[in-house]
């Protein structure tokens, strides 16, 4: 049985897709793509059906990930197929939570950098859109450090389906 994640960030275009493809690649890594799958979206539509912003490309590629993605719009819909919905700030957390069908479904949403000890309270991933390089850098530099513990709790939950 797949277990599947899904980040979710304002427009799709910069720290969703940035977290997809990260995660993506940590799920290779752990042997795991047969029971992970890893998508994105936005909670709007502002920029659905476009690719992610090239800044946001330029840093995965020059990190040895892949970039190719194109935006789409988060739909409550999709509650019901998702084991984890992954926010990047508070702000789609809460945005999340009140597109929950049920409260089973609230559950299912958490914040990234929650997966991420050394975050301490500071749980947002900062957008990037309006600054330079410089942000998409440091949203990388996020990403990297909370997919790790991010992995170990899907690994958990996996492992704990196949007994």
């Amino acid at each position: 049985m797949t277990y599947r994640v899904c980040f979710v960030c304002t427009g799709n275009i910069c720290r969703s897709p940035m977290a997809e493809f990260v995660f993506r690649a940590r799920v290779a890594e752990a042997g795991l793509e047969d029971l992970v799958e890893v998508d994105s979206a936005g909670t709007g539509g502002w920029h659905e059906g476009e690719g992610a912003d090239p800044r946001t490309v330029t840093v995965l590629r020059e990190n040895g990930y892949e970039a190719e993605h194109t935006a789409r719009q988060f739909d409550p819909s999709w509650f019901g197929r998702l084991d984890l919905v992954v926010a990047l700030d508070a702000g789609h957390l809460r945005a999340l939570r009140r597109l929950a069908p049920t409260e089973r479904d609230a559950e299912k949403v958490r914040l990234l950098r929650s997966y991420d000890p050394a975050a301490g309270d500071d749980l947002d991933v900062p957008d990037p859109y309006y600054g330079g390089p410089e942000g998409f850098d440091a949203c990388l530099e996020m990403v990297e450090a909370a997919s790790h513990g991010l992995l170990a709790a899907v690994r958990e939950r996996v492992e704990g389906r196949a007994a």
